[in-house]
């Protein structure tokens, strides 16, 4: 027999315990919205990868991609956190590294490649429509949802002239980099999938680096 008293699950992410309506669910609906709302903010020639590959290279039109302007070898930290984030490796690869996980559940299928903006509006655009299947068939919607809103968070920030958090690589006991912020509300270990909360994060050792 079902008990009726028994709490209603939660959502993942916020987490609130889900309605009636969203019996069978991992997250809210309001929690699908700011996941559905935070990916529309990278796509297309406003958003945010494009902003960031413009403050790159002002005056080019359009966001195909990464190029530095400026004196060879003058970099500045800021133009190397916007590599960092427009370049293979960085926005485009996060979301599209998140296309082929949901694939995995029959959520969504491989992109065609192009250019590295091409890239960025296909992915947005799979995730987006195949959010809500996800909210019901994702487990792991909670570290998908941190990291688009991280990435987000980390672009406006830049776009805005704000100094973003400091990035620091911390070591789980089991051996597994991580890296973290001072804002960062907790995170699970992807190796021994052991959970910690923000403080915890904040006390574990920093990684060793390793040579080049």
């Amino acid at each position: 027999m079902f008990d009726d008293d028994a709490p209603s699950p939660r959502c993942v992410i916020c987490p609130r315990q889900l309605l009636h309506h969203e019996t069978g669910r991992y997250i809210c609906i309001p929690c699908e919205h700011r996941i559905d709302a935070d990916l529309r903010k990278f796509a297309g020639p406003a958003g945010l990868y494009a902003r960031l590959c413009l403050r790159i290279q002002p005056g080019r039109r359009g966001g195909d991609g990464p190029a530095v302007s400026g004196t060879p070898g003058r970099g500045t930290p800021a133009n190397l956190e916007i590599l960092s984030l427009t370049a293979n490796g960085g926005i485009v690869s996060m979301l599209e590294t998140w296309v082929e996980d949901w694939a995995t559940y029959g959520l969504a299928v491989h992109g065609t490649g192009g250019r590295l903006q091409h890239r960025v509006d296909q992915a947005v655009d799979t995730l987006r429509r195949n959010l809500t299947r996800a909210a019901s068939r994702h487990p792991a919607l909670d570290e998908c949802a941190r990291e688009i809103f991280q990435a987000a968070r980390q672009a406006e920030a830049i776009i805005s002239g704000e100094r973003s958090p400091r990035r620091v690589a911390v070591q789980c006991p089991c051996g597994t980099a991580t890296t973290v912020t001072l804002d960062t509300d907790g995170f699970e270990c992807r190796s021994c999938e052991r959970e910690y909360g923000h403080g915890e994060a904040l006390k574990l050792p920093l990684a060793e680096r390793r040579a080049a």
